[in-house]
C-alpha cells in the first residue's frame, strides 16, 4: 500500500490535507453498531485528507463517558496531534442520558483547551436509534457520517493551529 490510506492517494477537501499529522481516534463500545459506522466515517476523512495509516491510533473505550480521560492520557503522553472522539447516547427513561451526554461533551471541550490540540467531537446524543443510524450513515450508509464531520473538523483545527 502507497503512503495514504486511500491506494488512490490523497483527495484534499477544501484544500485540507492531514498529511503528517498524528491521529488518535478514541471510540466507544457502547453502540457499537453506531460507532463503528462513525469510525468508518472518520477513516474516510483521513483517506481524503492523505493520512498515513500507520498515522492514525484506534482505541476503544467502554462507552462515551470515558472518552475525556483515554483523550487526555493520549495527549499527555504525545501520542497524536489530535483526538476524534467517537460514541453515541441514546436517551432512555431515565436521567443517565444527560449525564453521560454532559459529561462527555463537557469533558472533551476541557482537554482540549486544557491541552490546546484540536478534540473532534462525533458523540451522537440522539432520542432513538433510528436517529442514531441516520447521524453515522443513513440506513443505505450514503448519507451524512458525523465521524467524518469530526475527523474533519480536527484536521481543519489542526491545519489552522500549524498556520500559528
Amino acid at each position: 500500500m502507497s503512503d495514504s490510506v486511500d491506494k488512490q492517494g490523497p483527495r484534499p477537501i477544501d484544500g485540507l490535507t492531514s498529511k503528517g499529522g498524528r491521529f488518535a481516534v478514541v471510540a466507544s463500545r457502547f453502540n457499537a453498531p453506531v460507532v463503528d459506522r462513525l469510525l468508518e466515517g472518520a477513516l474516510e476523512a483521513f483517506r481524503r485528507t492523505g493520512t498515513r495509516v500507520e498515522d492514525v491510533r484506534i482505541v476503544r473505550v467502554p462507552g462515551a463517558f470515558e472518552l475525556p480521560l483515554m483523550a487526555s492520557h493520549l495527549i499527555e503522553s504525545n501520542a497524536c496531534d489530535a483526538v476524534i472522539a467517537l460514541g453515541c447516547v441514546i436517551r432512555g427513561e431515565t436521567a443517565h442520558f444527560e449525564h453521560v451526554s454532559r459529561a462527555a461533551a463537557d469533558g472533551l471541550r476541557d482537554v482540549s483547551l486544557q491541552y490546546r490540540v484540536p478534540v473532534g467531537f462525533g458523540v451522537l446524543t440522539t432520542d432513538t436509534v433510528d436517529q442514531a443510524m441516520d447521524r453515522s450513515g443513513g440506513a443505505d450508509g450514503t448519507g451524512a457520517n458525523h465521524g467524518f464531520d469530526a475527523a474533519m473538523a480536527a484536521i481543519e483545527m489542526l491545519d489552522r493551529l500549524k498556520e500559528r
